[in-house]
Order: C-alpha cells, then sequence, then structure tokens
C-alpha cells in the first residue's frame, strides 16, 4: 500500500515537474519573445528555463531516488550512480542558465550579483556544487570508512532539502524580480495584474507545489530506504497488523 502510495506521488510530481517547465517556456516564448544565444534579452530568456528545468524539477528527480521502493533491495551502487547522475545533469544546466545570464548582462553593461534574487540563486549554486562534490566523494567512492558515511550522512540530507528550498526560493524570487522589471508600461502595470502576471504568478505557484511535495517525500518516514535491522513506523505497524492476523487465523484452526 505504501507503495502505491510513492508511485501515485511520483505520478503527481512527473506532471507537476512538466507542466513547471513547459510553462516557464511558454512564458518566455509567448510573452517575451522567444530564444536566442547571442548575449541579447532573448539569451537571458534561456536563464528562467534552465535554472527551474535543473535546479529544480531534475534536482529534484535526483532527490527522489532512494525513495523508489525497488531501490529497497539489492546493491545501492546503481541508485548511487543514478543519484550522482541526475544531479550532476542537473548543476549542468544550472550552470549554463548562469552563463545565460552572465553573458546577457555583460552585453546589456548591466551590473552582477546585485539583487537578492542573485545572491539566494549563487548561494545555492555554490552550496550545490559543494553538495555534488562532497557526495560524490565521500558516497560513490570508496575510501570512505563507515563511521565517516554514518557522521556525514545527515549533514547531506539536510544540505540536500535545503538547497531545493533555496532553489524554491531563488525561482519565486526571480520571477517577482521579472515581472517587476517588465511590467513597468503605464497601460499594463504589474499591480493591474494582465494575463503575464497572472500566468507568471500561476507558473510560481507551480513550483512552490512541486517543491514542497518532493520535499513531503523526502521526509516521509515511510518512504526512505530501510536501514539494516531498522523498521520504519509504517514498516513496524504492517508487521504489527500481519502478526495479529496470523494470531486469529491461528485461534479459529484451534476452535
Amino acid at each position: 500500500m505504501a507503495s502505491g502510495w510513492f508511485y501515485l506521488s511520483c505520478l503527481v510530481l512527473g506532471s507537476l515537474g512538466s507542466m513547471c517547465v513547459l510553462f516557464i517556456t511558454y512564458w518566455m516564448q509567448y510573452w517575451r519573445g522567444g530564444f536566442a544565444w547571442d548575449g541579447s534579452l532573448h539569451m537571458f530568456n534561456w536563464h528562467p528555463v534552465l535554472m527551474v528545468s535543473g535546479l529544480v524539477v531534475l534536482y529534484g528527480a535526483g532527490s527522489l531516488v532512494y525513495r523508489l521502493p525497488v531501490s529497497w533491495v539489492g546493491p545501492k551502487l546503481p541508485w548511487k550512480l543514478l543519484h550522482a547522475a541526475l544531479h550532476l545533469m542537473a548543476f549542468i544546466l544550472t550552470v549554463l542558465g548562469l552563463v545565460a545570464v552572465f553573458q546577457y548582462h555583460s552585453h546589456s553593461k548591466i551590473a552582477h550579483l546585485y539583487s537578492l534574487h542573485s545572491w539566494l540563486g549563487i548561494t545555492t549554486v555554490v552550496l550545490f556544487a559543494c553538495q555534488w562534490f562532497l557526495g560524490f566523494a565521500v558516497f560513490l567512492l570508496p575510501w570512505a570508512s563507515l563511521w565517516l558515511r554514518s557522521l556525514l550522512k545527515p549533514i547531506h540530507i539536510f544540505f540536500g532539502a535545503s538547497i531545493l528550498s533555496l532553489s524554491i526560493a531563488s525561482v519565486i524570487s526571480g520571477i517577482n524580480e521579472k515581472l517587476f522589471f517588465s511590467l513597468k508600461n503605464v497601460t499594463k502595470p504589474y499591480s493591474s495584474l494582465p494575463s503575464e502576471a497572472v500566468f507568471a504568478n500561476s507558473t510560481g505557484l507551480l513550483v512552490v507545489v512541486f517543491g514542497l511535495l518532493v520535499l513531503y517525500v523526502l521526509l516521509a518516514s515511510s518512504w526512505k530506504r530501510p536501514e539494516p535491522g531498522i523498521l520504519t513506523d509504517r514498516q513496524f505497524q504492517e508487521r504489527l497488523i500481519h502478526q495479529q492476523e496470523c494470531e486469529r487465523n491461528a485461534r479459529h484452526l484451534q476452535c
């Protein structure tokens, strides 16, 4: 039953993640003029698309690898490789997103890293880089001892969830900042909620819902990979119910 709810959650997450990417892409294509890679404003349009795709959606998907029930049995190495590969892909998209915005700023002679959004974003990317390299060095390479992995595992999990939370905050502040800069027209200011503002705000809400659901799945103890010899609360309850049913069946047979 628990695995059924998990896969239903995965289906919902997959739909939400796809909608986040499609919505942010449609916003940049329909209202902001599309895409290019030439230092122009159209190059900037790649920034939100790549950041949402990499730092939120793909990062969230990679974080849930160890929650897959099929990963609970057998060797962990294939799942470690998948976890690392998905996050590496997310990091590559994130770097490309940074290249897009930095080249646009340089081409347009706009100052770099002056807003709260940019501070949040660059902090998130730096933490992501440190998190990935630490995870690769300690949990994927065979040199680290078990006590070191046990010591660093809670820290790795904490920063994994923190990076996703910071990513969501960066995206929301970025959407808001973009709308404030773009919708300064007297006839259609942001405060009048033109169609672009409604659509962009809705996209931000989709990102928040996606991120919160990923965090819920990460924190739900019943969906964590069981440690050897340790049962989660749900597993303990299921085993207790099974034992009670066996006892009732045994008493029925005796009668």
